[in-house]
Formats: structure tokens, C-alpha cells, sequence
């Protein structure tokens, strides 16, 4: 192995960035510049009928409370940069977590020249990726049809932009506030546009506004504003109505730059004010951008990998950076620089932190878990924040945006939750998140929207699951992600030294048996009677199950996979059961949809069965294999999806990323384990991408993955050594890892079959459990 680095080094020379020092990491070497391999452009070539990632390339800090972006679409379009569209209408201000949930609080900076050409169709320039940046902490951009460079990069709350103009008698900057409601103020004496912005998807109060302030340094040569309908008001200063926005003229020299710095706040004007001199001040754009650089280095830099291969190095950053976006900070500094917040439950301005922009049924899988592993402190505050919603809302949150939404299905905050606490990240809030939790599940009435608590509550508190036939859709993807809730609240419940809860929700855990159909051999709504429904077909998407159909399903009990081994007559039939959904056409049911919608596309287009990994429901199920002793099935899997279904490229992911938690199980799976359980102090060993990666935690250890004879020929584990001891188990221990220490494996091109097929070797299940 010693030679490695030196095969990289010679590989990678010619790989340069913009300081012109090596980018891509080698052995022995620390990885200075991880941020200059983050590709943001990764999942944008994405539509309604099709994902492959649905991303934009944010430039954001690390879990800002703003996020910036180019827009090749039209204002409101949820996708709204598109990487085969080819005009810009303008660099919006975004805090948009899915097309799907689509934007709120935004407003965009545009540079023309030329007069009057505000309107967004009107002053849309072309542009080329070719004359493109497009980094973490920096994004520049050629607007063609007008000569201008048009630069931004960011802080939490503001960001700073720079233009850079031909020589022009009539060069502008417009300032579009979008549609419904908006404010803007011309103030010449300061250089200052001040305004605000309404527009949002729901999930607000009434009182919802986000005023910001936008700093110039070069005077206005002009001034005009418009109002509604796109209605030009030359002179005028101030406008405000359902869409409005301000003009402002220079004339400019040849290779002249103007800067404008931004910030916003969701508390009040002045507090704009405040997040514009906290943080950014007096700095210059390069001082701005080089900061950013150094945040984004110091996360992405937590975790180092080393290989031959350009590509994976490329893809695991730029995964990396998707995990850390999402949620966002939804919190603000006090003159005391105390945390304080608008409250988007009450419309209060209260103290303490919170945190918005998730969707708990995907990032509960991996993304949480991933914090747990890295960013402890982070989580305590996100725990915090999710007291504050319980307290502020009287519920807890499971899409949030920057409210409560009506989306998705599941229990999950009490996952989050529980994993928190048993991992030592929520003990300042612990009872009155419990109380939080025990409210969703206990309580139906008085919800505020359906995905909140538990839809059907008292049907699965009486029957132990929600019934197919009373008009509560998704039904059997409720029952069982409510049962892995209940897992996770038992688990927090005997923590606590809360003896009853625990057993009531020990018991409630493993109320997905109740929807095991031994005939079929898959998970199956089952009616208020206690009949299976009926017609069924295990490949129908929708219906009983959350965007996938009972073979993605099946799998989904997450706490007890001998539990459901042992439901399927013993690990051969498991094992073979999983092969089928790999080995099979992939055919499909979409008739409860009535059209193919984009995640069946997905699944049919990638030639992997009926594996549907571009949808959250289903991305543990490679990990499985080990529960009945054939790992090498996992290494083979596992490898082959981060192989095939990732790149570092426009098209680069095989469906919706989602908040993070598909690039997060890139992340965690190129390392080479992954947190099947949430609640569990394990992660599930599959097979490592890369030569070597160091994991650097933030207790200050350091942990080591080591992979000898590493390559695309050689997946399969055939040995293993933990801290200089022969390793045999197919699961790594949280504690573990966290102490520090080197876990090294051995690869090769057959697979060792022994490995990890003691009892003892398995990973977890409550069946295996010894309880007292």
C-alpha cells in the first residue's frame, strides 16, 4: 500500500484549483481543499417527469439560514435552475428544501445593461457552464447578452455580491422582490435598497415577512421602481404591492465593479441590519468568499478519503456538502448576540434556536444518525429546536418548511429524537421531548395538518395497525414506520427509567407482524375485519404503501430483521426474497397514480430489478443480507449501487436527493457501514470504496478505515482487524468508533463466505434481545 500515494499524486497533477495547488487528496497528505471538489451542479439535470437529483446548486454556508442560487427558471417554478436550460433570469435569494415543497422568502439580483429590460423573460441573458463557477462558497456566472460577470458568495444570513460591467451609460442592477406581497425602498444618501418579501407555500403565519437590506458601495445614477403587473414607476423610490421591485442605474467604465451586500431576517428590518454587520461588516467580496471557503474546508475536512479513483473523490464531497445544507438555521442573533427567532408556528419573535427546511421520513434514515456520528453539538441544538416547535406549536414537526407542511407519512420526529437522546445530544430537553412524543402517541385529535402526529392513531393504538378500508391512505407504510417509531421510544422510555412505557411501546414494536401475509410472503394492507385487502399486488406503488409498493416495504422494519427472517421461514428464504427483488424485470403497478410518476421511472431505467433506490424507503435493504449471515451479498450490492447509480455529474444521482439523506448514504456506504437501526448503537458494515479514510470527531479522535487491495474488481471483505484484532462481526459499535482506533479490511474478487456468519456476528434485532 505504501506506493499509493505516490500512483495518485502522479495521477492527479495536472489537477489544479483556481490557487493553483493540488485539490485531490493522496496518502499522507491532509486534504487542504476539499471544498474545490464539490461539484453543485450534481442532480440539477432534473424535471418533473424525472429526477436525478432535483438539486440546485446552493451557495450557502454549512446549515445557513440563506441559501443563493442562479435561476434558469421562471419565479415560482420549483426548479428552478435547470442544467440543460440556458438562460439566467437572475441570482435568487432561496430556502427551498424539494421542488416539491418549493420556495419561500425569495428574491433575486439581476445586472443588465441597456434600459428598462426589468421584466423576468425580458432580461434573461444567456449563459454558458463553460463561463460558469460554481462552488459551496462561490458562484460566478458570464450574463452574455449584457458583458457582465455577476459574482456571489455567502455568509449565514447575508451574502455579497460583485458585478463586474463593460463600459455603459445605462448598466443596472434589479432588485425583483417576487409575487405575493412585496416591498422595496430606494435610499440614495446610503447606497440602500431595504425591502420585503412575502411569498411562500404555506407552513407561515400571517405576519410572515422577510425584510431585507442590500448595501451598495457606488452611487445611483438612477433610480426607478415598478409595481404590480410589471408596471414601470420612473423616479419613484418606494414600491409595494402584490409584486414589486427597483431598478437602479450607473454608468459604468470598462471593467468597473460594483458590490452589493445583502443580508435578511425573517425578525425585522433593523435585525437585517444587525446580520449585515455581524457578518460581513466591513469585509471586502474576497474576504466574504474566503471565509466561506475556509467554513465549507473545516466540515469537509472532517472526513478525509484517499483512492485512485478521481471520480468517487469528487462524488464523496459533493455528497458531503448536500448532507450539510439541510436543516437550515432558522435563528438570529440578538444585539447580545443571544439566538432568538421568528417563530414560524405563532409568529412570535422568541429565544432560543430553530431549524427548518426537513423531511423527517427521508433524513431520519441516515442524515440523523450521520449527525449523531459527526456533529453531536449540532444536534443538541436541532433537539432544542424541536422543543421550541412543540412548545411554539403544540406538535412536533415532520416536514417542516418553514412550518408545518402537509407531506409525507410517519412518526418520525420521535426516531430523531430517541437517537438523540440514547446517543447523549438531548439531555437539556429530554422530558419535554418525551412529553412531545408521547403526545403523538397518544393523541389524534387537533392536529394541524394530517402529517403531523400520527394519521389513523387510535385504529393502530386499538388494532395495532391502520386499517386499508377506512380512507387513510398509505396505510401499511404508516403502520410500520409507526411500529420503528415505538421501537425508538421504548428504547428512550428504559433510558429514562420509564419501565411501563417501555414495555407498551416494546410490544407496539412489533406490530408489523400483523401486516406479514405468510401466503405471500410480503407486507399487505390488512382491513378494520383483520382480512388482508384484496386484490394484491406486490409491485403496485402507492395504494397502502409511501411511494413505493410492499417489495420496497417489506423491509421497513428496520428494528427486528430476524424478527422478519423468522416471519419468512428462516435466513434462506430472507436471503432469496432479496435476491427477487434484484433478479426480477422491473415491472410495475402505477394505476393508483394514474401515470408513471418519476420514482417508478427511476427504478425502471437503471436495469437493478425492482430496486428503487431513488426513493428513502428501500436504501437499507442492501445492508440486510448480513442479518442471515451472507454478507458478501451486501459487498457485492452495495458496491455495485455506488458504482453505478452516483457520479460527480449533472445527472449523478438516480432520483430525488432529498434533504441529504441519499447523499448521506453515500457517505456513510463509501466509508463502508451504514445505520440500518436508528436507536442502536451500530452501524452495519458493507463494503469500502476508498483506500483509506480518516474520520475526524468532534470529541477529538481520530478513526481509521483501511482497505487493502481495494479496487472495482476486489468488493468483498475477505478479512477483517479492529485496533490490531482479528474482526469478524459485520457491525461496528457507535462506541467504537467514537473512541478512536483503525478498523482495516482486506478485499478481494471472491467473496469470503464465512465472514460474519457466527450468531454473534449479526447485527441487532429486538429478537435477539435480551430484555429485562
Amino acid at each position: 500500500m505504501k506506493y499509493l500515494w505516490l500512483v495518485v499524486a502522479i495521477m492527479l497533477v495536472g489537477c489544479q484549483n483556481q490557487s493553483g495547488t493540488s485539490v485531490m487528496p493522496v496518502e499522507n497528505e491532509v486534504v487542504q481543499n476539499p471544498v474545490a471538489l464539490v461539484n453543485t451542479l450534481m442532480g440539477t439535470d432534473s424535471e418533473f417527469s424525472l429526477s436525478n437529483g432535483n438539486t440546485y446548486p446552493a451557495i450557502a454556508m454549512p446549515w445557513g439560514m440563506n441559501f443563493w442560487t442562479p435561476m434558469t427558471s421562471k419565479m415560482g417554478d420549483g426548479w428552478t435552475y435547470k442544467y440543460d436550460e440556458n438562460k439566467i433570469r437572475g441570482i435568487k435569494q432561496t430556502h427551498q428544501p424539494s421542488p416539491w415543497l418549493n420556495d419561500y422568502a425569495a428574491f433575486s439580483l439581476m445586472a443588465t445593461t441597456g434600459t428598462d429590460k426589468f421584466q423576468e423573460d425580458e432580461r434573461a441573458s444567456w449563459f454558458s457552464h463553460k463561463a460558469e463557477v460554481a462552488k459551496p462558497h462561490y458562484y460566478r456566472v458570464y450574463l452574455a447578452d449584457y458583458d457582465v460577470t455577476a459574482e456571489v458568495t455567502p455568509t449565514e444570513r447575508a451574502a455579497q455580491f460583485r458585478f463586474t460591467f463593460p463600459q455603459s451609460e445605462d448598466a443596472q442592477i434589479l432588485i425583483d422582490g417576487f409575487n405575493k406581497g412585496s416591498m422595496v425602498k430606494v435610499l440614495p444618501e446610503k447606497r440602500q435598497v431595504i425591502g420585503y418579501n412575502r411569498n411562500n407555500h404555506g407552513g407561515v403565519p400571517e405576519n410572515f415577512h422577510n425584510y431585507f437590506v442590500i448595501q451598495f458601495d457606488t452611487d445611483f445614477d438612477q433610480i426607478d421602481t415598478w409595481g404590480d403587473n410589471w408596471k414601470l414607476l420612473p423616479g419613484q423610490k418606494e414600491s409595494k404591492g402584490d409584486h414589486v421591485g427597483a431598478i437602479l442605474g450607473f454608468k459604468t467604465k470598462e471593467n468597473q465593479q460594483i458590490t452589493a451586500k445583502v443580508a435578511s431576517s425573517f425578525i425585522s428590518m433593523e435585525q437585517a441590519q444587525r446580520n449585515l454587520d455581524n457578518e460581513i461588516g466591513t469585509d471586502s467580496f474576497d474576504q466574504t468568499k474566503t471565509k466561506a471557503q475556509e467554513a465549507w474546508n473545516k466540515e469537509l475536512g472532517r472526513i478525509e478519503v484517499f483512492g485512485k479513483n478521481q471520480d468517487d473523490i469528487k462524488t464523496f464531497y459533493s455528497c458531503l456538502y448536500r448532507v450539510l445544507l439541510f436543516p437550515r438555521m432558522f435563528y438570529e442573533f440578538d444585539a447580545e448576540g443571544k439566538p432568538i427567532h421568528y417563530s414560524p408556528y405563532n409568529g412570535e419573535v422568541l429565544p432560543g434556536y430553530m431549524f427548518t427546511d426537513n423531511g423527517f421520513w427521508d433524513t431520519f434514515r441516515a442524515v440523523f444518525p450521520f449527525f449523531n456520528m459527526m456533529y453531536p453539538e449540532l444536534n443538541e441544538k436541532i433537539m432544542e429546536g424541536l422543543a421550541n416547535t412543540y412548545l411554539e406549536s403544540g406538535w412536533l414537526p415532520e416536514w417542516a418548511s418553514p412550518g408545518h407542511r402537509n407531506v409525507m407519512v410517519g412518526s418520525n420526529s420521535a426516531i430523531n429524537i430517541a437517537d438523540a437522546y440514547l446517543k447523549g445530544n438531548a439531555d437539556t430537553h429530554a422530558e419535554v421531548l418525551w412529553e412531545a412524543v408521547m403526545k403523538n402517541a397518544d393523541v389524534e385529535a387537533g392536529r394541524p395538518e394530517a402529517s403531523v402526529g400520527r394519521e389513523g392513531l387510535d385504529y393502530y393504538n386499538k388494532l395495532g395497525y391502520v386499517p386499508y378500508d377506512v380512507k387513510i391512505n398509505e396505510n401499511a407504510a404508516r403502520s410500520l414506520e409507526y411500529a420503528f417509531a415505538d421501537f425508538n421510544l421504548a428504547k428512550m422510555a428504559k433510558k429514562m427509567g420509564k419501565p411501563e412505557a417501555a414495555k407498551r411501546f416494546y410490544e407496539q414494536s412489533l406490530n408489523y407482524k400483523k401486516l406479514f401475509d405468510p401466503e405471500t410472503g410480503w407486507m399487505r394492507g390488512k382491513n378494520e375485519d383483520g382480512t388482508f385487502q384484496s386484490p394484491f399486488n406486490p409491485l403496485k406503488w402507492g395504494d397502502a404503501f409511501t411511494e413505493g409498493n410492499s417489495m420496497h416495504y417489506t423491509w421497513s422494519v428496520f428494528h427486528d430483521i430476524q424478527g422478519l427472517i423468522n416471519l419468512m421461514g428462516g435466513k434462506e428464504n430472507f436471503v432469496s426474497k432479496l435476491d427477487e427483488v434484484f433478479e426480477m424485470p422491473p415491472k410495475f403497478d402505477d394505476s393508483y397514480y394514474g401515470f408513471t410518476i418519476h420514482e417508478i421511472r427511476e427504478m425502471q431505467i437503471v436495469d437493478m430489478g425492482n430496486y428503487a433506490h431513488g426513493n428513502q424507503p428501500i436504501q437499507h435493504m442492501l445492508y440486510l443480507y448480513n442479518y442471515a449471515g451472507a454478507s458478501h451479498k451486501t459487498q457485492k450490492r452495495v458496491r455495485e449501487v455506488l458504482r453505478k447509480l452516483y457520479q460527480p455529474t449533472p445527472d449523478g444521482y438516480c432520483g430525488d436527493e432529498d434533504n441529504g439523506q441519499t447523499s448521506a448514504w453515500y457517505v456513510f456506504s463509501a466509508l463502508g457501514f451504514y445505520p440500518v437501526t436508528p436507536g442502536v448503537d451500530q452501524y452495519v458494515i458493507g463494503s469500502p470504496l476508498f483506500d483509506k479514510a480518516k474520520i475526524h470527531l468532534s470529541n477529538g479522535n481520530l478513526f481509521e478505515i483501511n482497505a487493502a487491495s481495494n479496487s472495482d474488481e476486489n468488493p468483498y471483505i475477505l478479512q477483517a482487524q479492529l485496533n490490531g484484532a482479528d474482526y469478524g462481526k459485520t457491525y461496528l459499535e457507535f462506541e467504537t468508533l467514537q473512541n478512536g482506533g483503525k478498523l482495516e479490511f482486506t478485499m478481494g474478487n471472491e467473496p469470503n463466505t464465512a465472514f460474519g456468519t457466527n450468531e454473534t456476528d449479526v447485527p441487532y434485532s429486538l429478537t435477539n434481545e435480551k430484555r429485562d
